[in-house]
């Protein structure tokens, strides 16, 4: 299809959907102004029949429909009228006075219509005079004043709730899309600095031990090639956070060598279970870097996952010294760019639905436990 074409298509589109709006508007004006002829159709005829002369519903519907119906073409001009010309801002005052001039013109004229049709089509015997229109003019000029003030304040109101729905909705994609800002951010801090930690542990041992450098920048490279297959994903599987998570700890056996093991204790049914992207990582670089890395003897780091209702629960253990290792003087936590940044990821993703804790293990080391909830399915998963 060439541009050409394609704007056409998109201006006849345009077009229809700017005719089934205005055809609705009618559709709904029209509709309400048979409903109040109806009913004072029916007033005036059930009171008639009380009457020494009652009327026949013909006669009385002649009567009664010719003023709504009037009124019905009026809605359509009026509310084309109060749009162009808003009560409110800064010309308030102006457009008042010139609605309270277009009032009284409408009184005038279907006042005057209404008389005009009704005398020739239901007043039989009396000869039509212009001082009767008048008259029905002047009697009915209040009714017709209120009639169209009604019109322009529910224009108005709905002006206003219109407004303040878009506004609304301007508001929240404003919220999304800055949660999304901030998620990806966040997230883009995180890559960095573990790649920047793994190239200082390469560095180290280039000269020391080769080939032991070699494995870690071949394991590396699975890594980000799993990470850049994932990277425009905030959340991914249970199940591949863990493929993530297990080419990380290559990567660590390999600077650990034997002084590093890990144990898996996974709930099958958490394996579809939607996460943040790369959430699991940081946690076990602060249980490496603070539990196993400043001891000589062998370290132990075990993950396990369980379903427990509607939340899915992680834990990640070692046996480290524990909470005094990532503690201040004063008893507060000294939480690195990792944990802070998961910290802050997880309460934009899920606010208060969610639990990160730090404690100390029973039997000795430090437990992280991290719940999130496990509702959503995997439709979820960018």
């Amino acid at each position: 299809m060439s541009g050409a074409d394609f704007a056409g298509a998109r201006g006849a589109a345009a077009g229809n959907v700017w005719w089934q709006r205005r055809w609705a508007l009618w559709a709904a004006v029209f509709g309400a102004w048979t409903v109040i002829a109806f009913f004072f159709t029916g007033q005036l005829y059930y009171t008639t029949l009380l009457g020494e002369r009652p009327l026949s519903w013909r006669s009385v519907a002649s009567q009664q429909f010719i003023y709504p119906y009037l009124w019905a073409f009026g809605t359509i001009i009026v509310l084309r009228l109060a749009g162009r010309f808003p009560v409110e801002g800064r010309r308030l005052w102006r457009n008042l006075l010139l609605h309270v001039l277009l009032a009284t013109l409408f009184a005038v004229v279907i006042t005057g219509a209404f008389q005009i049709i009704n005398h020739f089509v239901n007043v039989e015997g009396r000869p039509y005079t212009p001082w009767a229109t008048l008259q029905w003019i002047i009697f009915n000029s209040s009714e017709n004043y209120g009639i169209y003030g009604i019109i322009l304040v529910l224009h108005s109101a709905f002006r206003y709730y219109k407004r303040s729905r878009e506004g609304e909705l301007r508001a929240s994609q404003l919220e999304a899309q800055l949660s999304r800002a901030q998620l990806q951010a966040l997230k883009m801090q995180l890559q960095p600095h573990f790649l920047f930690n793994t190239l200082h542990s390469i560095s180290a041992l280039v000269h020391r031990d080769p080939d032991c450098a070699d494995r870690m920048i071949a394991r590396l490279g699975d890594f980000l090639r799993l990470t850049l297959e994932n990277s425009g994903a905030q959340e991914v599987s249970l199940q591949k956070e863990l493929e993530f998570l297990r080419c990380y700890l290559e990567i660590e056996r390999v600077r650990f060598r034997d002084r590093l093991t890990t144990r898996m204790d996974i709930d099958p049914r958490t394996l579809d279970t939607p996460v943040p992207n790369l959430i699991l990582q940081p946690i076990v670089e602060n249980a490496l870097r603070h539990g196993i890395a400043p001891r000589s003897s062998p370290g132990r780091i075990e993950i396990s996952t369980k379903r427990d209702n509607d939340s899915l629960r992680i834990q990640v253990k070692d046996n480290g010294p524990g909470l005094p290792a990532i503690s201040k003087p004063n008893g507060r936590f000294r939480e690195g760019v990792g944990l802070a940044n998961t910290r802050a990821r997880l309460a934009r993703l899920y606010g208060g639905s969610h639990r990160l804790e730090l404690a100390n293990a029973p039997e000795g080391g430090l437990v992280v436990t991290l719940e999130i909830p496990a509702h959503r399915g995997p439709e979820h998963l960018n």
